[in-house]
Formats: C-alpha cells, sequence, structure tokens
C-alpha cells in the first residue's frame, strides 16, 4: 500500500526537490504539491525536467487534497510552519518540516534569533530533530508513535548546520574539542538562497564572484552550537559561491592537552560512521568536493590532525538541496514511515 505524501511549498528548490524524489520513492505516492504563486500551473510546465513523471498541477495551500496526506513535507518559510504544523499532527499526519521554525530546543532562542514569537512551545516538545546521523534514536521513537495512529513532527536540520556538524561531531563526541572557539567557514551554492533572486542571487551579480554574508549574525549559529554542545563558542562564517547546488564546510579547533595523533583522530571517524549509508569517511589524505555529491543525498567527510598548531581541520561536502535539505527530509521520513533509510534516494553523483 501505498504512503499518501503532499509537499506544501512545492514550487520553491527545496520543495520541487522532494517532489522529485517523492516520484521515484518506492512506496511514496504524491497527491498534492501546494503553491501560492503557481496554483493551477502543471508541475512540468514550471520545471520541464518533471515532464512525463507527473500529470498534477500545483495547487493552494489550504486544497483538499492535503487532507489525503499520511506524510506531509512542509517546504516553507520560518514562521508558516507555524501556522500549519499543529492541526496536520493533531489529525495523525507525519509532518517532515524543512523550515527553522522547530530546530531549536528552546523557544526562547528561535525568538531571539528570528524575532517572531514561537507559537508552538508544546509541540516544539514532541518533535524529533532532523539529523538522522546524530540523532537517530529520538526519529525511530518517532516510528513507534506513528504505528499507534499518532502524528509526529520532525523539524530538519538546515543545510550549514548538517554539513558543518557532520564534519565536527565524530571528534568533539569523543571530547577531542578543547574549551576554545569552534571555526566555521562555509561556502553554500546560489540555490541554497532560495528561488526568487535578488540582489546578491541574480545571475549577473553572483556569477564569477565569491562573497561572506551574515558574519556574526546568520540564523544557523544557534543550531550548530546547540548541535555540537558549544554554546557561545562558534566563530561562523558562510560565504556564497557561484554556482548552483553544493555546500562545503570547513570546521578548525584545537584539541587542548589531549595527546592525539592522525591515525587516532581517523579511527574516532571510521568507528562513527561505519555503518552510515550516506556518510563517507575519506580519511585525511583527500577532500570532500561538492561535485562528488551533486545531486545525492550523500555527504564526504576528511579530518586532519594538523600538529603544528595542534588543531583538527575538518570537512564536509553535500548538496544543499539533496542533504542539506529535500534528500534529508526523504531519509527522516522513512525513518520514521519505518521504511529502508535509503528508499528513493541516490547514493552516487555522476563522476564527471
Amino acid at each position: 500500500m501505498s504512503i499518501k505524501v503532499g509537499v506544501i511549498g512545492a514550487s520553491g528548490f527545496a520543495g520541487i526537490e522532494i517532489v522529485r524524489l517523492v516520484l521515484r520513492h518506492p512506496r511514496f505516492e504524491l497527491v498534492a504539491a501546494t503553491s501560492s504563486e503557481l496554483s493551477g500551473r502543471p508541475l512540468c510546465a514550471a520545471y520541464p525536467a518533471l515532464d512525463g513523471w507527473t500529470d498534477l498541477s500545483f495547487v493552494p495551500h489550504d486544497d483538499a487534497s492535503i487532507d489525503r496526506c499520511d506524510v506531509v513535507f512542509l517546504a516553507v518559510p520560518h514562521t508558516a510552519a507555524l501556522a500549519s504544523a499543529p492541526s496536520l499532527v493533531e489529525r495523525g499526519c507525519a509532518v517532515i518540516d524543512l523550515s527553522a521554525d522547530f530546530r531549536l530546543d528552546d523557544p526562547r532562542v528561535y525568538e531571539a534569533w528570528y524575532k517572531v514569537p514561537h507559537t508552538c512551545p508544546e509541540l516544539l516538545k514532541r518533535r524529533a530533530f532532523g539529523l538522522p546521523e546524530l540523532f537517530r534514536e529520538d526519529l525511530a521513537a518517532l516510528a513507534d508513535v506513528r504505528d499507534k495512529g499518532e502524528g509526529v513532527l520532525v523539524g530538519c536540520a538546515g543545510c550549514y548546520p548538517t554539513a558543518t556538524s557532520l564534519a565536527a561531531a565524530p571528534a568533539l563526541r569523543a571530547g577531542l574539542g578543547a574549551d576554545g572557539i569552534v571555526v566555521v567557514d562555509a561556502i553554500s551554492g546560489v540555490s541554497g538562497a532560495g528561488r526568487k533572486p535578488t540582489d546578491k542571487t541574480h545571475f549577473c551579480f553572483a556569477h564569477e564572484g565569491a562573497s561572506a554574508y551574515g558574519v556574526g549574525n546568520h540564523r544557523h549559529i544557534p543550531e550548530i552550537e546547540q548541535i555540537l554542545a558549544i554554546e557561545g563558542r562558534l566563530v561562523f562564517t558562510p560565504h556564497l559561491a557561484p554556482y548552483s547546488r553544493g555546500l562545503l564546510s570547513t570546521v578548525t579547533f584545537g584539541v587542548g592537552s589531549r595527546a592525539i595523533d592522525q591515525a587516532s583522530l581517523e579511527a574516532v571517524y571510521d568507528d562513527f560512521y561505519r555503518d552510515s549509508r550516506f556518510v563517507r569517511f575519506l580519511g585525511g589524505s583527500v577532500q570532500p568536493t561538492t561535485a562528488s555529491v551533486v545531486g545525492t543525498n550523500a555527504a564526504q567527510v576528511s579530518a586532519v590532525f594538523d600538529s603544528r598548531t595542534n588543531t583538527v581541520v575538518a570537512t564536509c561536502a553535500i548538496d544543499n538541496i539533496g542533504k542539506g535539505a529535500a534528500g534529508q527530509a526523504v531519509q527522516c521520513a522513512n525513518i520514521v514511515c519505518g521504511l529502508p533509510e535509503t528508499a528513493g534516494l541516490e547514493l552516487i553523483s555522476t563522476p564527471v
């Protein structure tokens, strides 16, 4: 029996990528794709790559077809999920939210960084955080809840927090990080800014240039600090680069008095990701590249111990729309629905 799926906010980059993944999924059946801007327009007219794969048209966000869904993905801006998630969970849906509304544990932190009230603190307490490699048990627990016929909620990690955390978590959880600052320099493709062009993302401004933005005040700072348990220690600088998809995060931190070498560092990462289907640890001699993960839910990770400065430099490459958004959302939905984690998801990118 198929699992009926709806995508709210399907016309954006993350939303339409979820549509693509659902259309090729062995158990999911797409029954609703919403867009206020493109309502009534066929999906394949807006995105010709879908021609021949679906006859659906975009519908309004409140269309009755959403009521038929077992799983609903919310590919919407922050605050929109706060409005729609409660009723969906109440009627028994598995809600997979890609926005920031249910990422932060403390609603007061959300309010401080997003400058709006968090209107669903009780629902926030019930959600699982959507980064399976680091919070798998919480997602598996929601599968048990769903089996009882109850609605569940996943707040998926953001793209920068995903790549940064996959790079740094094995070492930090092993106690290799000292008490000093953790420095993150991360680069994302232009699709991370969303579908609507701006003065920074318009082709003529973004092409053949790179720039930092959100320096010292990017909204992913509290999320990364929460995941890695490094509150008040993160220096995070995101950059925009002139390619469509892909994200590379480089994390640097001191190890203090811990006695480690390259071999012991690699052993930590090998053990941490031994059973992961999506994360590939490359060791220290090979560095991740965004081109090697584009179009997939895969992540490449490397870690190097710099003995001269007594620091670890860990890197991770993901597809910002894949593992950083839509792919990770489908991975979480698979776990919550009791399906194989890899169902409908690509592991191998194009070699060239």
